[in-house]
């Protein structure tokens, strides 16, 4: 099943819902959409609760070097639709989608919990 993806902006954090499976990947996810944000992205959490997240724009690739723990990567394109994800990515690693304008960086088993998948399914 194709996936696309509701984000709900609220002041401090962000609500993301998987709109085909009707699922919630996140209900409390920081937004990284500044330079210095993106840098330091999860480097300093010693781990992701269920619900956390962080969606990073604009971005393409990442890197899990320094990283404590393993996430999901689910990249998006303008449009919020799934372009590719990756499922418990552990440290140490790169990971890129060059069709994507952002990533959503999750708890290990996060995407395949919600059924969310890559496709091209309009909202």
């Amino acid at each position: 099943m194709a996936g696309c993806l509701q984000l709900k902006r609220d002041s401090l954090t962000i609500l993301v819902r998987n709109k085909t499976r009707q699922t919630v990947l996140a209900d409390h996810a920081d937004m990284a959409d500044t330079s210095a944000k993106r840098r330091v992205g999860l480097l300093k959490h010693r781990s992701l609760a269920p619900g956390e997240g962080l969606w990073i724009a604009p971005c393409e690739s990442v890197h899990t070097f320094f990283m404590k723990f393993p996430i999901d990567l689910v990249y998006l394109d303008k449009r919020l639709r799934v372009r590719k994800v990756r499922h418990a990515v552990l440290p140490w690693r790169l990971s890129a989608c060059f069709t994507a304008h952002s990533v959503l960086e999750l708890p290990a088993g996060s995407a395949a919990e919600t059924g969310t998948v890559a496709g091209t399914n309009s909202p």
